[in-house]
């Protein structure tokens, strides 16, 4: 079968070399023909995944026609703020009967910035004939790249594409799960990226384990309650897409919004950290875009309404912090098995 994969940033890479490595006829698309070109002639991707030899097998191009003609399936692994365009320059190219897969981590606003709409929107509205899924969990690149076991979540509302991709991915240290709530899964993705910039600030200021198990808990609790308001399963945020993309992204140096959470911590200005990172992390303009989609619905969620204060309105971290604590206590356990909010929690 062949796979097109657009976007040659880590993960992107990583998906299309294990594809290859599946015997998959597996394409990797990149926008800069430079980089193409050389990528495929070091079987390297030394910008985003240094050190990792790519399969002989992988077919590494520039050419978005060649690399869509024949492909039943798409990945479309680029940042939110061009998914757009690109599926809009892939939509006259694409087989008919062709499946596309948002592996993307992030919300589009629209020109006017009020807009609030995931990958899967965006696919929807784009390519609406054809069957969509989005891939989310816990997986950093580098250590798919090095084999280690990893889980991932596939979500789409036909059953028949979850199977179809569950087989292209599996090998011996890449197991995928499947879920039919695309929205709940997606969301899990782009929310934790807040928490994670949190998680970094308390390390930084030298923090412990209490500290971090505090913010990860009641970030989960807000990440379902944002996430039920939007009608997604908020039991789908104790599977990997939730609680197990969270862990990984509040504790691991690889994590881009964690290294921008932690070098906020260490006194730098947004654009320090940004500039230190050098790569794209989704959670700054996730965390305005979320804070104001949540008091439109009236969601209670105090750590992304503090990490806005923090980022863009110049509150220190200790004020944050102290107004946090100082809340009122609410309910521990946020849903009960019958998904009800549990009383006295908001």
């Amino acid at each position: 079968m062949k796979v097109a994969v657009l976007g040659g940033g880590s993960f992107g890479t990583a998906i299309a070399n294990m594809l290859a490595e599946n015997d998959q006829q597996a394409v990797l698309w990149l926008r800069d023909a430079a980089r193409a070109a050389g990528m495929a002639a070091s079987r390297e991707n030394s910008v985003y995944l240094p050190g990792y030899r790519l399969d002989d097998s992988l077919d590494i191009s520039s050419d978005l026609a060649a690399s869509l003609r024949g492909a039943s399936v798409v990945f479309v692994s680029v940042p939110s703020k061009s998914f757009r365009s690109v599926v809009q320059q892939v939509r006259p190219l694409l087989e008919p009967d062709a499946i596309i897969v948002s592996t993307a981590k992030g919300i589009e606003t629209g020109p006017d910035q009020q807009g609030f709409w995931l990958m899967s929107d965006v696919l929807q509205q784009e390519l609406p004939e054809h069957r969509l899924a989005v891939l989310s969990g816990p997986n950093l690149a580098g250590e798919i790249a090095q084999r280690q076991l990893s889980g991932t979540v596939v979500a789409s509302a036909d059953p028949d594409v979850c199977v179809l991709l569950q087989g292209l991915l599996r090998s011996g240290y890449f197991r995928v799960y499947s879920n039919s709530d695309v929205y709940g899964v997606e969301l899990g993705g782009v929310l934790k990226n807040c928490y994670a910039i949190a998680c970094g600030m308390a390390a930084a200021l030298g923090l412990g384990y209490n500290t971090i198990s505090l913010l990860m808990t009641r970030s989960l609790a807000e990440m379902g309650r944002f996430a039920a308001k939007l009608g997604a399963d908020p039991l789908t945020f104790i599977g990997l897409a939730g609680v197990g993309d969270l862990i990984v992204t509040c504790t691991s140096p690889q994590s881009r919004n964690y290294r921008i959470g932690y070098a906020l911590g260490q006194g730098k200005t947004l654009e320090q950290a940004v500039a230190e990172i050098g790569q794209v992390a989704e959670g700054i303009n996730t965390i305005s875009v979320v804070k104001r989609k949540a008091d439109e619905l009236g969601v209670y969620m105090p750590l992304v309404s503090a990490l806005n204060d923090i980022i863009f309105n110049g509150r220190s971290i200790v004020e944050a912090s102290a107004a946090l604590m100082g809340g009122d206590s609410n309910s521990d356990v946020e849903y009960r098995a019958n998904l009800l909010p549990a009383e006295g929690g908001r």
